[in-house]
């Protein structure tokens, strides 16, 4: 099932408002106004910041597109990662099992967790992440 990037931000729409929080304000991004950024180094990974900043200290929610077949080496992050996929399959190996999520699925990675990741070739990966502090990735 193919999914276009404009179906999939809509479709995530539920999760910013949960995430955002009552208390916060509304926070409304459509998909006209998403500001894409190429992580520089990353090898085409591209970022759309919804609250905070991804490249920054402190927390925030992003919208992160993976190309198709790009693989990340062994690393780790400094804080859990909570990630929603909204388009193509997303893999992770931890401890040498590798589990793919399709689009639909829900995975967090706990702060520390050694691991390999990546975007199953044939669509690019759409996800949607979280975290308390800024994003970051400790190559191993």
């Amino acid at each position: 099932m193919k999914f276009s990037i404009a179906a999939a931000v809509l479709a995530t729409s539920s999760l910013i408002a949960c995430a955002a929080g009552a208390a916060d304000g509304l926070v409304s991004v459509p998909v006209s106004q998403l500001k894409w950024t190429e992580l520089a180094g990353s090898g085409g990974i591209k970022y759309a910041n919804l609250r905070g900043d991804l490249t920054g200290k402190e927390a925030y929610e992003a919208f992160v597109l993976f190309p198709a077949g790009r693989d990340n080496p062994t690393h780790h992050h400094t804080k859990s990662l909570p990630t929603v996929v909204v388009q193509g399959t997303f893999y992770a190996v931890i401890d040498g099992k590798r589990t793919e999520y399709p689009a639909g699925s829900f995975y967090d990675l706990p702060a520390g967790l050694i691991h390999e990741s990546g975007c199953v070739a044939g669509m690019d990966c759409l996800l949607f992440q979280y975290q308390s502090g800024g994003f970051d990735l400790v190559a191993k």
